[in-house]
């Protein structure tokens, strides 16, 4: 029983694909192989038995199929349901946003030398440090928002997985894989496909994500339509 309550909170932990790569929400450290003393060591507990503990040190099958199937997702068929075409200007503005930044911090410290020998008054500091703090609000302002908006989705072939693609704070392509099951559609988001933008959010989570249709361009209007019902 005590092994099943372990198995269960360590397989809950999984949550989401990052290109194929499944990630633990807090990952363990890794201990050694079956029969190394260390291992035996890190996983004793006090008022556990012998054939519990051995227990820990086992992968469990549910857990490697888990596994197997997470990094399965990154290699199968694909094809475009919805894709935004402005997502290029939004990735270039992104790395705009981390050049400015970077310019704005490395003119700090020479303003900062001048001002202590002297040759620069203490409101041209004040002003360059205004400058960068501002850069900086503005860039987590922006990358906050851009990292929610879909560039592109897709369906595999069975239509159970969508696959998402959006943009990092670095403004780099990272891709989700959902289950279709677990997407609203936009009728459950309380959404109408006349608005502009509409949201893009799960059952299983409070995160919340967003595409347009006026904006955006529909690929493959039924396999859209399978995942967020019918746009009528």
């Amino acid at each position: 029983m005590l092994r099943a309550v372990f198995t269960s909170r360590l397989s809950s932990r999984l949550r989401c694909c990052n290109g194929g790569t499944c990630l633990l929400s807090n990952p363990r450290r890794p201990v050694g192989l079956p029969g190394d003393p260390r291992a035996l060591s890190s996983t004793r507990r006090p008022g556990l038995t012998p054939s519990v503990q051995r227990g820990l040190q086992e992968p469990h099958p549910h857990q490697v199929t888990r596994l197997a199937r997470c990094s399965e997702l990154s290699t199968e068929e694909y094809s475009m349901v919805y894709h935004l075409p402005h997502i290029k200007l939004l990735r270039a503005v992104s790395r705009l946003k981390l050049l400015q930044t970077g310019i704005t911090l490395a003119i700090l410290p020479p303003v900062y030398y001048f001002h202590f020998t002297g040759e620069l008054s203490y409101f041209l500091v004040s002003y360059a440090t205004g400058i960068a703090m501002l850069a900086g609000v503005m860039l987590y302002t922006a990358s906050h928002f851009l990292r929610k908006v879909v560039g592109m989705m897709y369906l595999d072939s069975s239509q159970t997985t969508l696959k998402v693609s959006h943009l990092t704070f670095w403004g780099r392509r990272h891709d989700v894989y959902l289950p279709v099951s677990d997407v609203m559609t936009i009728g459950d988001t309380g959404d109408s496909s006349a608005e502009t933008i509409l949201k893009l959010k799960r059952y299983s989570s409070a995160e919340t994500m967003y595409f347009s249709i006026s904006h955006g361009r529909i690929v493959d209007r039924q396999g859209f339509e399978k995942v967020f019902g019918s746009l009528k």
